[in-house]
C-alpha cells in the first residue's frame, strides 16, 4: 500500500491521535514537513491519501511552500486521491478547490461545539453535536460540489466534504500534551485573543482529559471513515492443492 503524506507545519500542532489510529490499523504513513523544507511533495499519485494539518500562517500568505502545498492538492483533487485537511490544511484544500479563504468575524480558540450535518453523520457515524478544540482566525466558504458537515455558533463553516476530499476548520487529532504544549508556546497570544469564542489558557486546560477523551471518540469515527476510501491492496487467499480426493 502507498503510504500516507502527512504534512506538518508546526511543532505544537503534530498528528497526534491521527498518527495513533494510522498505527494501531497498519496504514503506512511519511512525514513532511514543507514549512522547515521550503517545499512539499508535488506528485499525489506516490500517496494513497494526503493529509495537511495545522499551521501559524494564512493560507493567503504568499510562501513557496504554501504555493507548493496548494498544487500538490489541486494535483490530488484532479487524481482523485483522498484528502484530509485540518484546520489550516482545510482551508488550503478550500482554495484548492477555488474557494475564498478571508477572516472570520472573531477568533476562535478553545472547546466550542459545533452541529453535524445530516449528510456527515451518516458518513461518519457522528452524533448530531459534537464538541470539538480550534484555534483560527480565518475561515473559508463551502467549494462548489461540496457539502458543509459542520458549523458553529460564531463560525458558520466549520467542515467540508466533496467526494473523498474533506476539511475541518479544528483540530480533531490534538493530544492532552499537545494542547498544554500549545497553550504554553502562545500563552502571549491568548492573552491578546477577545472576543465571544476565545477562551482563556485556564478555560482551555479545564477538565482538559475529560475533553481530550470525548474528543478522541469523535476523531476515532472520522479516521475510520476517511481511512475506508483509501485505496488498500487486494489480498487473494489461495489454497493449497488437496491430493486425497
Amino acid at each position: 500500500m502507498r503510504p500516507i503524506a502527512i504534512l506538518q507545519h508546526e511543532s505544537t500542532q503534530g498528528p497526534g491521535v491521527l498518527l495513533d489510529h494510522l498505527e494501531q490499523h497498519a496504514l503506512p504513513y511519511r512525514l513532511f514537513h514543507p514549512a522547515a523544507e521550503g517545499d512539499a511533495p508535488r506528485d499525489a499519485s506516490q500517496f494513497s491519501g494526503i493529509v495537511t494539518l495545522g499551521s501559524d500562517h494564512s493560507v493567503n500568505e504568499d510562501l513557496p511552500w504554501i504555493h507548493a502545498e496548494h498544487a500538490l492538492l489541486q494535483d490530488a483533487l484532479a487524481r482523485d486521491v483522498p484528502v484530509l485537511g485540518h484546520c489550516f490544511g482545510a482551508q488550503l484544500l478550500a482554495r484548492a478547490m477555488g474557494a475564498q479563504v478571508s477572516r472570520n468575524l472573531c477568533a476562535n480558540i478553545g472547546w466550542s461545539p459545533v452541529w453535524v450535518t445530516p449528510p456527515a453523520q451518516q458518513r461518519m457515524g457522528l452524533a448530531r453535536q459534537v464538541t470539538i478544540f480550534n484555534w483560527h482566525y480565518d475561515t473559508f466558504e463551502i467549494p462548489t460540489g461540496a457539502v458543509r458537515t459542520m458549523y458553529g455558533s460564531h463560525c458558520l463553516n466549520k467542515g467540508f466534504m466533496r467526494g473523498k476530499q474533506w476539511g475541518f476548520q479544528g483540530h480533531l487529532e490534538v493530544t492532552e500534551e499537545s494542547v498544554r504544549n500549545w497553550c504554553a508556546a502562545g500563552r502571549d497570544e491568548l492573552l491578546c485573543a477577545h472576543g465571544p469564542a476565545a477562551q482563556s489558557q485556564a478555560q482551555i486546560l479545564d477538565h482538559l482529559p475529560e475533553r481530550i477523551a470525548a474528543l478522541r471518540l469523535v476523531a476515532d469515527q472520522t479516521y475510520a471513515a476517511w481511512t475506508r476510501q483509501l485505496d488498500r491492496p487486494l489480498r487473494i487467499s489461495v489454497r493449497a492443492p488437496s491430493y486425497y480426493g
